[in-house]
């Protein structure tokens, strides 16, 4: 972030904090006050028990466990009492609808298809990065900030902001955040980057916040029982049973559906054999479902669309690049080349990388710094 310093009153900027309700967006907020801002709480209303979509229909799921979930009535409640701690306004922002669109029916669609999404990244890019920095704008704040474990570094060599890993490798979430672009880091604060989540916990206690010792919410925050094929069923998505076949098209079983299965899966197939299968490939067309060995799913290579870049000039300035590559969220990252054309990307890793997901994000680092990613074919 520019340090613009600060006005006649003493204060640096306006700033808009994206409130969930949980420990390391409030403790971000008390980082952004302490800092000199003057922040104002905002409350996104993504998803709740019914979810409206584009076209009026609407469905209904179960909340879940309690502390298991977000957008709740709870956490609503545990946002306003932190901002009235700090005493900061507090809004709430009802983007169902585009959590509906953007996000809740990519993921369905994807499963139908057979391909295995990230939501969190959906809702980051669309919601959270997207329309929120627009209602900053409308509420005159020139700072957006969230409770992630990352950091935007400017640097002024380049005079490029730089996305950065967060400090606590156990809690970086770096690799759901690739697709920001030059314009949107120059207006993002990520404050408890620099922590531990250990650390952000006592930061709460210190300021007496109710949610200093909240349970932090799952990854998929509209499936709080976890229960993803419950939820395609709740939402319409029914795959019809098809064949379960190895890599030379012998058939093993009937599978329930292309939808409850991904790429890498052991557990729940129901096959009895003397050696464990797994889900190699997904076919839509055919409707099968092709299973092989564990070692049948290394690979050394994949490609990748709709790819977004961190880099001023909106690309690397060479087509070729070398770097370190991560297929999945809690994935190690593996040196990589990466060939980049028009439209799409082509990564060769060193060594070959188990269960590459269509569907999936690959995300480029260098060091620690995020250099951009795509979505897995």
């Amino acid at each position: 972030m520019t340090d613009t310093g600060r006005n006649a009153a003493g204060v640096r900027g306006r700033a808009l904090i994206a409130m969930s309700g949980g420990v390391d967006s409030s403790v971000a907020a008390a980082c952004m006050q302490r800092d000199g801002y003057e922040c104002i709480g905002i409350t996104m209303q993504l998803y709740d028990n019914a979810t409206v979509y584009g076209d009026g229909t609407e469905s209904v799921s179960d909340p879940g466990p309690a502390g298991r979930t977000c957008c709740s009535l709870d956490d609503t409640e545990d946002a306003k009492r932190v901002c009235e701690t700090l005493g900061i306004d507090h809004y709430t922002a009802n983007f169902r609808e585009a959590f509906g669109e953007c996000v809740i029916k990519k993921f369905t669609d994807s499963y139908s298809r057979g391909i295995t999404p990230n939501p969190c990244i959906d809702c980051n890019r669309y919601l959270k990065f997207e329309r929120l920095m627009k209602r900053a704008r409308e509420l005159g704040c020139d700072t957006i900030v969230t409770g992630h474990y990352a950091r935007v570094i400017h640097n002024p060599a380049s005079n490029e902001y730089e996305l950065h890993k967060g400090q606590d490798p156990a809690k970086d979430q770096s690799y759901v955040l690739y697709m920001l672009s030059q314009e949107q880091l120059s207006h993002i604060r990520f404050p408890i980057g620099e922590l531990t989540k250990d650390e952000t916990r006592r930061v709460a206690e210190e300021y007496g916040f109710v949610n200093s010792h909240k349970p932090d919410s799952q990854d998929i925050c509209f499936i709080p029982d976890g229960d993803t094929r419950g939820f395609l069923r709740r939402q319409g998505v029914e795959c019809e049973s098809g064949s379960f076949v190895t890599e030379n098209g012998e058939f093993l079983g009937v599978h329930t559906g292309i939808c409850d299965y991904t790429v890498g899966q052991r557990k729940g197939l129901g096959i009895p054999a003397k050696h464990p299968w797994y889900v190699k490939k997904i076919d839509p067309e055919m409707n099968e479902i092709i299973l092989s060995d564990n070692g049948a799913l290394f690979g050394r290579e994949l490609e990748a669309a709709d790819v977004c870049w961190t880099y001023a000039g909106g690309k690397p300035a060479s087509d070729e690049i070398r770097c370190r590559a991560r297929i999945r969220y809690h994935h190690r990252e593996a040196d990589a080349t990466v060939y980049i054309t028009r439209e799409r990307v082509k990564v060769i890793f060193d060594e070959a990388q188990r269960a590459i997901t269509p569907g999936q994000a690959v995300v480029f680092y260098d060091g620690n710094r995020v250099l951009g990613g795509g979505t897995i074919l």
